[in-house]
Parts: C-alpha cells; sequence; structure tokens
C-alpha cells in the first residue's frame, strides 16, 4: 500500500509511468550519444547468455502460406497422376475434411527443372525456379491435425491448440533482438490481410514474458502500429516522468522483480523507441525505383504489390536486427479459400492456386535474390510453409481436400544446402514414405541453425518444463550445408 492507496489504484491513475521510466533511460541515453543511431543497438534480454553453439543464421523470415498449399501442384511433381487423372483411388483414401471425394486429378501445371541442380518447380513459380538453388524442399512433411486453426495452431506453436508461444516468442525469448528500437518479433500484414484461423493467438507468447509476442505491423497504414505516434514532447513526457517514476520502481520492488511487471515495463520501453523507428522502417522513399520494382511493391496487381511490401520490409527488418518476421498472404476471393486462408482452394484450384502463387513468387524470388547481393542470405533463414497440403484426388470437380499425411515446404539461406529434394511422398503424393519429417524437426532444424540445442531452450510453466518442440524434434542434418 502506498498510505491510504493500494498499488493498483497508483497503476491505474500513473499508467503512463513505465512509459516514462522507460524515457529516462532514453533521456539520460540520448543526452551522451552523437545522434539517434547511437540509441538502442543493444541487444534486449535473453534466455541465453550466449547461443548453445554457433549460429549460422541469425534472422528468421516465416513465409506462411495459410490455408494450405497443393504439394503436387507446386513442389512435388506426380507424373503417375496425369496417367491416372480421372481414375478411382487404387489405395484406401483416409477420411478428409469434408468427405467429397472424387478420383484422381492430374496437376494443370508443368514442372520443369530448374536452376543448375534441376529442381523441379511448378510453373506457379517462375520466380522461384530462378533461385532454385537456394531452395532446400522438404516433400515428406506430415502433420497430425487436419484442420485450418488446429493446423496453424500446430506450425505456428507445436501444439494444435491456443495458449503456447509462437515460434517467433520463443525465438526472441531465447535470443532477444539486436535493436531496442524495435521487437524481436514481428507480423507483418498490409492489403487487407488477416490472421489465419487461430487469429493472434497464432502470434501469442503464451507463458513466455509478454514483450516476447508478436507486434503485428500493418505495412502499407498511414500508421503501421496504432497509437505509437507521441502525444507530447519529449521534455513533457519526461516531466510526467519525474512524477511516476518512483511508483513504478516501487511496485516491481513489491512484486519481488516479477518477470511479468518487469516485462510490462520493457514493452512500454519499446513502444517509445518504435515511435521513431517504426515509420523510419515503413518509408520505403528512399528505395531505388529498380528495386521496388524488382519487388513488385508498384506493381497495378494490388495483392502483389501489398505482398511486395512486406517482403520489403522483412529485408529492411533483418539489416535493424530483428529476429523473427512474419509475413501474411492476402485473400483473393478465388475458390473456396476466405480472407484468414486464401490457399484454400476446395474449388476451383487451377484459378485459386495460380492467382495466390502471382501474389509471393515474384516478391519471394526478390527478396532471396536481394538478401544474396547485401550479403544477408546466409545469415536469414527463410522458412515457406503451409499449415498441410492436399490430397491427389479431387474435391468436387476441380479442388482438392486437406491433406496432413505428406505435403511440401522449402527453406533457403541460413546455412541450408539449396538445389535439393528432401524426403519423398508415394508416387500420388498422398502420404511421406521416405524420410517423413514433423513440424517438430522443423524447429528443431531451424533452432539449430540459430544456435540453439531445442532440448535445452525450455521454460518451466505450471511445473514442466515446455519447449517448441514439446518432446519430439530431430534436426534434419541432411538439409544443412
Amino acid at each position: 500500500m502506498f498510505g491510504s492507496r493500494s498499488r493498483r489504484d497508483y497503476l491505474r491513475d500513473c499508467s503512463v509511468g513505465f512509459g516514462a521510466m522507460a524515457l529516462a533511460g532514453l533521456w539520460d541515453r540520448s543526452v551522451r550519444a552523437n545522434g539517434p543511431e547511437s540509441i538502442g543497438r543493444l541487444p534486449a534480454r535473453a534466455a541465453l547468455d550466449r547461443p548453445h553453439h554457433v549460429p549460422k543464421a541469425k534472422h528468421v523470415i516465416f513465409c506462411f502460406m495459410s490455408g494450405g498449399v497443393s504439394h503436387v501442384d507446386s513442389f512435388d511433381p506426380k507424373p503417375k497422376l496425369q496417367s491416372l487423372d480421372g481414375q478411382p483411388m487404387p489405395v484406401k483414401v483416409e477420411r478428409t475434411q469434408f468427405n467429397n471425394n472424387g478420383n484422381i486429378m492430374a496437376s494443370p501445371f508443368w514442372f520443369t527443372p530448374s536452376g543448375q541442380s534441376g529442381l523441379p518447380i511448378s510453373e506457379l513459380f517462375p520466380n522461384l525456379a530462378s533461385v532454385a538453388d537456394e531452395l532446400a524442399v522438404i516433400r515428406s512433411m506430415t502433420t497430425t491435425v487436419n484442420e485450418h486453426a488446429q493446423g496453424n495452431f500446430f506450425m505456428h506453436t507445436g501444439f494444435p491448440i491456443m495458449g503456447y508461444p509462437s515460434a517467433g516468442a520463443w525465438f526472441s525469448y531465447g535470443l532477444g533482438t539486436e535493436n531496442q528500437n524495435l521487437p524481436g518479433y514481428v507480423v507483418l500484414q498490409s492489403g487487407g490481410a488477416v490472421a489465419p484461423h487461430g487469429g493472434v493467438s497464432l502470434f501469442s507468447n503464451g507463458f513466455l514474458p509478454a514483450e516476447h509476442q508478436g507486434s503485428v505491423f500493418q505495412a502499407d497504414a498511414a500508421a503501421a502500429v496504432r497509437n505509437i505516434r507521441p502525444q507530447e514532447t519529449p521534455l513533457r513526457q519526461r516531466s510526467r516522468m519525474e512524477f511516476t517514476k518512483t511508483f513504478d520502481e516501487a511496485f516491481l520492488q513489491e512484486t519481488s522483480n516479477d518477470d511479468q511487471v518487469e516485462a510490462t515495463i520493457r514493452n512500454y520501453e519499446t513502444a517509445f523507441r518504435m515511435q521513431s523507428a517504426v515509420p523510419e522502417l515503413c518509408d520505403i522513399s528512399r528505395e531505388s525505383a529498380s528495386m521496388r520494382k524488382a519487388y513488385g511493391v508498384d506493381s497495378p496487381d494490388a495483392e502483389m504489390a501489398a505482398y511486395g511490401r512486406q517482403c520489403l520490409l522483412a529485408r529492411r527488418l533483418v539489416e535493424r536486427g530483428v529476429r523473427f518476421i512474419e509475413l501474411s498472404c492476402l485473400t483473393r476471393g478465388i475458390g473456396a479459400g476466405g480472407a484468414p486462408n486464401p490457399w484454400d482452394q476446395h474449388g476451383e484450384l487451377e484459378r485459386g492456386h495460380r492467382a495466390m502463387a502471382m501474389q509471393v513468387d515474384q516478391p519471394i524470388a526478390a527478396l532471396i535474390t536481394d538478401l544474396r547481393q547485401r550479403g544477408l542470405l546466409d545469415e536469414t533463414l527463410i522458412v515457406w510453409a503451409g499449415e498441410f497440403g492436399r490430397t491427389p484426388f479431387s474435391q468436387g470437380n476441380n479442388g482438392r481436400d486437406h491433406n496432413p499425411f505428406g505435403f511440401s515446404i522449402w527453406l533457403a539461406g541460413g546455412g541450408v544446402k539449396g538445389g535439393m529434394a528432401y524426403g519423398a511422398t508415394d508416387e500420388l503424393g498422398y502420404h511421406a514414405v521416405e524420410k517423413p519429417a514433423t513440424i517438430y524437426d522443423l524447429w528443431a532444424t531451424v533452432m539449430h541453425q540459430m544456435g540453439i540445442d531445442h532440448e535445452r531452450l525450455t521454460y518451466r510453466y505450471s511445473g514442466r518444463d515446455f519447449r517448441l518442440t514439446d518432446v519430439h524434434g530431430n534436426v534434419l542434418h541432411e538439409i544443412l550445408g
């Protein structure tokens, strides 16, 4: 208690105190510094004093293809589907999401050997085909769930239900950020993109300290983060700080330096710094015309332009030391895919997949090329994945249902071997039959490249030591350089 008033009363009445407390440190630092560039280039608090082993990568860019990309139409060619087109499945058909199953459906897309490696890539991705030698395609990915929300949670957190930390939160918790002016985990949206099924809980810190939750930036909005613009001068903020600083410090001491309270204070510190850092990040006016064209930022295709801006900002976030960046697809309103899951074509698959590939192909290829040219690709690991694949047989006349038994994802940069395919599905593309891989294996591998032993980065909660890979996961060493 403070006099006759409780700590809660003081926190309610003096809620700006945390931000003002942050301003105190910034003010003192800025007085000693030569300019804004000298502020905040220190790592935020992290669980690890140093990585478990020498890392190959420092940053992760997660290109999440929400809705479930058809692997047999993108990165896993199956000639058998052509020869058996229209015939009944010759093997047992597992239960599907809607059980409106038809016969075998050949891919409407041609595959072409690409790059010096000859890696087969669908005509959907001509620009990614130009960087095929950077891609390590995992053709034997599996998941245990067959529904979007559960699949999204599983891919993001290692658990099929909400309440657990997202992968980005784990990396922020383990390694912190290289730039105190920006969060360690940023989710980019643009063009009206929304969170996949599961909502913003997909980006949650779960039981980790609150400072590690994903911060959503609207890449093409006038204000990328709401309420981030300062409402008063630094001098006025400092005056407010002088009045409330003692209450904040006293409350922190009263809680015995509780982690969650300290995390709240650090969130306010980051928010103060973001007042200038976020507008500078999102201002791409100094990017060259050729760079904007490469990413498709000025494309007449509105969805490509919006996704291209995300990819360009992802590179700028890497340059500024952000640890984990997630990109968001936009709906094209084609087929059955809705705003949260735009790759979900239960009908009109050819039209829907062509439109979605048009949205992401050029921007992601430009991101890979740009990072390579700037010497940043080797320290940046790009993960391209949806929550599951799609069936080799049709749903209705021209769509495909969900397939968790075998699908494709790919990685690039960050010390992985490019121009290779790992594992295999059967001749129909239905089940993983060679080197089956799990989502636990994926994140164990990404953690390994970031210098983390996935079995050793844990957080004790409710009497148990939790980790991103639960009690599973093996590093996929064969895809690593």
